[in-house]
């Protein structure tokens, strides 16, 4: 059985519609809204369309499709330059230190403040394959092609990413952080609010979130341990992170108090690494694993290979030539796996 991931297009909407409604909830970046899916292969699609090459607010969605059924079994995206149509809110966690002479006593007082610090970044996302293919390398293959995909259209991407990563949600599908922080203030669910946001945008942040910090001891015990603590299904996603030289900064999502990682992006081990060689064999029969993709913008496409670097170029399999749909004298990049 064969993977590859691709650029998305229109077609793919009731197959990303289907996935949509599996995620359970705290997904934003895929709303189980047939609209709201529509309204994005619509924008990717002009992005695809744009050939120029300089950074404006775009949106890039791929799909992992099973070259043999023509099936769409996973999905991943990439904003180009976030917080351009609404302002992008994190909290940032702080500490303020105070000292009383008289009681010589210091107190350290943990403080979530509202930002807007990583506006203007780029961000990955929207990542997620269906439950029955979670093994093979898939989600390593879903998560490293954005990479590829940067290097290969850098001008299109800003000079910082970032990944939100999904916080704990609890059995009912609610965040206790959101039930402890901004719940207070919007009368609304985590899960209203985090439908609303997918849809309309957070402008409505902006109009009712406090913008004094918030006391980190003042909420109650089940918020204060979500703070930057990921989904458990998200554990594995971070530690992929940490191993592109995504790092921690102290981020969070307003919603569900997620951690944000972030990286500079030609830092990023799989942007860094990425080679762009010439074809110069299709009939390797060993050689080291690696990712491959082909193909500019809409074009886009990625797959596991096997591939040896050569002075002259680079060689790959036949089975990854097909997949891919490259021969002898096609321009292709690559990264180890």
């Amino acid at each position: 059985m064969s993977f590859r991931l691709r650029a998305a297009r229109q077609g793919d909407l009731e197959p990303l519609y289907e996935m949509a409604k599996l995620t359970g909830g705290g997904f934003t970046n895929l709303p189980s809204d047939r609209d709201a899916i529509a309204d994005k292969l619509e924008r990717t699609g002009k992005a695809y369309g744009r050939d120029t090459q300089e950074l404006s607010d775009e949106l890039f969605v791929l799909v992992l499709e099973n070259t043999e059924t023509g099936a769409v079994r996973g999905t991943c995206q990439m904003m180009t330059q976030v917080g351009q149509q609404w302002p992008f809110y994190s909290y940032r966690t702080s500490t303020l230190t105070q000292h009383s002479q008289e009681l010589d006593r210091t107190v350290r007082a943990e403080l979530l403040s509202l930002t807007t610090d990583l506006e203007g970044s780029s961000e990955v996302g929207g990542l997620f394959l269906h439950p029955g293919e979670r093994a093979g390398g898939l989600g390593l293959l879903l998560a490293r092609s954005r990479y590829l995909f940067i290097a290969m259209h850098r001008k299109r991407f800003a000079d910082r990413v970032i990944a939100e990563l999904r916080g704990i949600i609890d059995e009912r599908g609610g965040s206790p952080f959101w039930d402890g922080v901004a719940g207070r203030f919007f009368g609304m669910t985590f899960q209203e609010a985090d439908y609303f946001n997918a849809i309309n945008g957070n402008q409505f942040i902006a109009d009712l979130m406090p913008k004094h910090p918030v006391y980190v001891a003042m909420l109650k015990e089940s918020a204060r341990t979500a703070i930057g603590v990921p989904h458990p299904s998200g554990r594995a996603a971070m530690r992929m992170l940490e191993k592109e030289g995504f790092a921690f900064e102290g981020y969070v999502d307003i919603f569900d108090g997620g951690p944000t990682m972030i990286a500079r992006t030609d830092a990023v081990k799989s942007v860094a690494g990425a080679v762009e060689a010439t074809i110069v064999a299709t009939d390797l029969n060993s050689g080291e694993r690696a990712l491959v993709a082909s193909g500019q913008l809409g074009d886009f496409r990625s797959s596991y290979a096997m591939r040896e670097l050569r002075d002259s170029g680079v060689a790959i399999d036949r089975a990854a030539s097909e997949t891919l749909g490259v021969k002898t004298g096609d321009i292709v990049w690559s990264v180890a796996r």
